[in-house]
């Protein structure tokens, strides 16, 4: 299994303070809003990974990670021209991979789970996490069947048919890069990470987890508060980064 950090895009639900910085770049309480995601990798046990950037500011990630050597693992970097879809990691990602299972989360979730099970026992197909939220309709929902069986992933619906957001935490087999390259742009215009749900979901090889702890995706400056407030009760000791502080 190999990792992807997606960590492009120009953040600007938070402007003034991406116009220095990038947003995965932020603090959160004591730490770089990126360790976060490098943690759920990292403990799960995901040495390779590769890390993609915008193009502005690539040089202050490789001064903040380096090489990954003193974080017992190998970082790999690319640069994502412009925003064009989460769908488009996998074709950057393509080269990286190299045929195998990726675990792919977004340069600015935060999760409270332990995925190393999940990822550990991953043999093919897809999976997504979810977690209930207040506010369905700004993230992409899964719908289920009287069984729990999920059998529709909607992006931003207006009248969602469940409260089950999809995360930003997504694993894959190889066979994503060839989906991912036949996906055809939104009206935004770019791919969608919804209609690669869908792709599999339509072949029966998409499966659900619930996510129990908290999931915190800090693009605003509401959950950024959170995520601090979050990272200074329950993030902040020693041993969950001791991986980190070696160096």
């Amino acid at each position: 299994m190999k990792g992807i950090i997606l960590a492009g895009g120009n953040g600007t639900r938070l402007s003034p303070l991406t116009k220095v910085t990038s947003k995965q770049l932020l603090p959160i309480y004591n730490k770089p809003m990126i360790y976060y995601p490098l943690y759920t990798l990292l403990s799960a046990g995901i040495k390779e990974i590769l890390i993609i950037v915008s193009n502005d500011r690539p040089g202050d990630f490789m001064r903040l990670l380096g090489s990954g050597k003193e974080f017992g693992a190998k970082f790999t970097y690319e640069i994502q021209d412009k925003a064009n879809g989460l769908p488009e990691a996998f074709v950057i990602g393509e080269d990286f991979m190299d045929n195998e299972n990726v675990a792919m989360i977004l340069g600015d979730n935060i999760f409270e789970d332990d995925f190393s099970s999940a990822i550990k026992n991953f043999k093919s197909g897809g999976k997504i996490f979810v977690k209930e939220v207040s506010d369905p309709e700004r993230f992409g929902i899964a719908e289920f069947d009287n069984n729990g069986n999920v059998i529709r992933i909607e992006e931003k619906p207006k009248q969602p048919k469940s409260n089950y957001a999809i995360t930003g935490l997504y694993i894959y087999d190889p066979r994503v890069c060839k989906f991912a390259k036949e996906l055809k742009p939104t009206w935004r215009p770019e791919t969608d990470i919804t209609d690669l749900h869908n792709k599999y979901l339509e072949l029966g090889e998409l499966s659900v987890e619930k996510v129990s702890g908290e999931w915190i995706d800090a693009g605003t400056f509401e959950t950024l508060f959170k995520a601090t407030e979050l990272a200074r009760k329950k993030f902040h000791d020693m041993n969950r980064w001791d991986f980190i502080m070696k160096k």
